[in-house]
């Protein structure tokens, strides 16, 4: 598990516990003998992405998408040429509502995660066509210590918490100096009970400014 940038000191604790080497090893073993998504080399693309230093703000979401071609790393994002599911067009319409910025054509969310954007999934594969196939086997360890250790920043950072799922990480997030921006989730079975209106990425970047760092630059 090697990040390339300031999570694998952030991270190291956990990198090199026995335990969690063990877990990884259970997880390869899985790409080996099952079809799993997102493809290997993508597992970690949140963190990659989004330093450690530079993260702004946190988009929790649950696991990957579980269609083929589809993951690749980021929570809520899918790789150009597919089909964008019905959640991240619920964003984007919220996206136009609030900020006036027209749907992209595709849904590949990158730039936002270049922008201080973590992209972050609780669970960080699955298998093919088995959503929440690898809930509970050990990556909620990893991405609970993820939220911890930007709770402990002194840099005040934005968690947008959509759903009950990313709702379960609140409780992590103890600073005083942070935002937490709690709606429903944007799946079509429940985004007009709240998600709608609920006004994200202006909140988002009022509180950024407010506190002297750079807005996020939303459009893709």
């Amino acid at each position: 598990m090697m990040i390339g940038n300031d999570w694998d000191k952030v991270l190291e604790v956990i990198e090199t516990s026995p335990g969690f080497k063990k877990f990884l090893q259970m997880i390869n073993e899985k790409y080996n003998t099952s079809t799993v998504y997102p493809p290997k080399n993508y597992i970690f693309n949140a963190l990659k992405l989004t330093s450690y230093e530079n993260t702004k703000v946190v988009i929790v979401g649950q696991d990957p998408y579980h269609g083929e071609g589809e993951a690749h790393g980021l929570s809520f994002s899918v790789q150009k040429g597919i089909k964008i599911p019905p959640s991240l067009q619920n964003i984007y319409k919220e996206l136009y509502d609030d900020l006036g910025i027209n749907p992209s054509e595709y849904g590949d969310l990158t730039k936002w995660a270049e922008e201080g954007v973590l992209l972050l999934n609780a669970v960080l594969t699955v298998e093919k066509d088995k959503p929440a196939s690898h809930r509970n086997l050990g990556w909620e360890l990893l991405t609970d210590y993820i939220i911890k250790a930007l709770n402990a920043k002194e840099t005040p950072v934005v968690f947008i918490l959509w759903g009950n799922f990313a709702k379960e990480k609140r409780k992590y997030i103890t600073n005083p100096k942070h935002l937490v921006l709690t709606s429903p989730h944007p799946s079509p079975f429940s985004a007009s009970s709240g998600f709608f209106g609920s006004k994200p990425f202006s909140k988002t970047n009022e509180f950024l400014i407010k506190n002297n760092l750079k807005p996020i630059d939303w459009k893709l």
